[in-house]
């Protein structure tokens, strides 16, 4: 079967990766090379969403463990490095060459390495002796996080570098603005390498979104122009991984919308992700445990922190995850419900099959039970599996459902809604934001922003001071820079149409004056 989504693609070229770049074998009777992982954050990021423990112990992944941890010799099994190619890094896997920590060394490259950091590795292979250790060296492209079939991420680690904050800092300078963009495009070029297909790149003019797609279009023009060397070439591709088929590749500026990130959601997924600790597809919950305390003061019950793994096996997510809230909730019931049918049925058939008597209708009562039983063990994983996600599922969903009713997010929810659709208010926004109960500070500012953003009209400023205690000066200030900025930008556009289209008016009638004397002369 063809491999298409990027999250197939990508666990291909890692499980690639993992075997020495040799296409991994389907043959489950051969027993894989024992070897050892190291990664750094961002490769441990990139693996995790896609690729389990058991499936790395499948391909022969016996330890895995981060390049700067504190890591013994292991000098007859070999190593598969996966980290991205910075000074640190470079310096690190030196020293392991130096110590002698493995048998042979297989590194791997997140983003392409430069020249420079190339040849420092090979100065120290050869000062240590170990220039026959160092088997293979690749550039994997593969600086991006793939959390489902159609959604990926940039990066996760210092994430803060390339966010909207960082890009509209009103000190940044455009050394700082050039590395963010360095940065995001390095990303999307990876992506589209992995994929396997040349995008068609649309953008809106005159902002950042500009200012990638012109780099990204550059970047992947001058690695075509290389048809050797080329990545976008049959030759240089995984077989069955260069596509011919061009998707269209839409950048546009998060100012368009700046009311969406601020919404309150209603959906599953979207309210896990919210309220929750939930990254990379694996959510954390604090689980009490111990006695309650006591008014005497005793020590107050401890907490342990659960994770939860919400990937693409799980089909309850992959069903219900887009589902709004209260479906989910009689979604976990109904699963529930048929569980606990399918418990009895088999204790019912446990029960009945020590039943005597040597009748015919005995007998065959007894084959039909035999039968029914001997399905119902088959079933017992999937029973058990099932049982598992309703259980994770009943605990994500509760822990859910006290946030909502805590900081009362379905009033928010319904507010926002109608401030987004331009509908019919039925309270005043001062009423909630005033209200102690009603959320949290940040969910009330949300409210605020998303308010201030989509009314006709700026709320009065004296009303706002002495109902929530706060300045609008500030918020004014935000707005008019944004509405300064547009502004700037449409006169500029319109301006320079105006200057185009007067220089070309000029230029033709001086050109056909110019024209006419000189037939005139002739």
């Amino acid at each position: 079967m063809a491999v298409t989504s990027a999250r197939e693609k990508q666990t291909a070229a890692l499980k690639r990766m993992l075997n020495f770049n040799a296409p991994p074998l389907n043959n489950s009777l051969s027993e894989p090379v024992w070897k050892v992982l190291i990664y750094d954050r961002f490769g441990q990021d990139i693996i995790s969403p896609l690729l389990s423990v058991k499936e790395l112990r499948d391909m022969g992944i016996t330890l895995h463990l981060l390049l700067h941890s504190d890591r013994d010799p292991i000098p007859d099994v070999p190593a598969i490095y996966f980290v991205m190619p910075t000074e640190e890094n470079i310096d690190r896997i030196c020293q392991d060459l130096r110590n002698q920590l493995y048998e042979s060394y297989f590194l791997n490259f997140i983003s392409a390495i430069s020249r420079s950091k190339l040849e420092d590795i090979a100065s120290a292979a050869l000062a240590s002796n170990a220039v026959t250790q160092v088997n293979k060296v690749y550039d994997q492209y593969l600086n991006f996080i793939t959390l489902e079939d159609d959604m990926f991420i940039l990066c996760h680690q210092n994430k803060e570098l390339i966010s909207y904050h960082a890009i509209n800092r009103p000190d940044l300078q455009d050394t700082d603005m050039e590395a963010i963009m360095d940065t995001i495009v390095d990303s999307l070029f990876c992506f589209f390498v992995t994929l396997g297909a040349l995008p068609i790149i649309r953008c809106p003019r005159g902002n950042a979104a500009e200012m990638v797609a012109v780099k990204l279009d550059k970047k992947l023009r001058e690695n075509l122009r290389d048809a050797r060397n080329s990545l976008f070439t049959s030759d240089n591709m995984t077989a069955g991984q260069f596509s011919f088929q061009r998707p269209l590749f839409v950048l546009v500026d998060r100012n368009l919308d700046m009311a969406t990130p601020l919404h309150h959601t209603w959906t599953y997924q979207a309210l896990v992700h919210d309220v929750l600790d939930f990254h990379l597809n694996r959510v954390a919950l604090d689980e009490s445990s111990g006695p309650e305390p006591s008014p005497s003061g005793a020590r107050p019950k401890k907490k342990n922190r659960k994770t939860y793994d919400l990937t693409a096996a799980d089909r309850f997510w992959q069903k219900h995850k887009g589902s709004p809230f209260p479906e989910v909730a009689e979604a976990v019931q109904e699963e529930l419900d048929t569980y606990r049918a399918q418990e009895d049925e088999v204790k019912h058939l446990k029960s009945i099959m020590g039943l005597e008597g040597e009748d015919e209708g005995a007998i065959s009562m007894l084959s039909d039970n035999t039968a029914k039983l001997t399905s119902a063990v088959s079933s017992l994983p999937e029973l058990l599996e099932k049982k598992r996600l309703i259980d994770l599922h009943t605990n994500v969903a509760t822990a859910v459902l006290d946030h909502i009713k805590s900081r009362k997010l379905d009033v928010y929810f319904e507010y926002e809604e109608k401030l987004m659709s331009k509908s019919t208010l039925d309270k005043s926004l001062l009423d909630i934001i005033s209200d102690p109960d009603a959320g949290t500070p940040e969910d009330k500012m949300r409210l605020f922003l998303i308010f201030f953003i989509t009314a006709p009209q700026p709320p009065t400023e004296h009303k706002w001071n002495t109902k929530i205690q706060c300045s609008l000066p500030g918020v004014y200030k935000v707005r008019g820079r944004v509405r300064g900025r547009l502004r700037g930008r449409v006169r500029g556009r319109v301006r320079g149409r105006v200057r185009g289209r007067v220089r070309g008016r000029v230029r033709g009638r001086v050109r056909g004056r110019v024209r006419g004397r000189v037939r005139v002369q002739m």
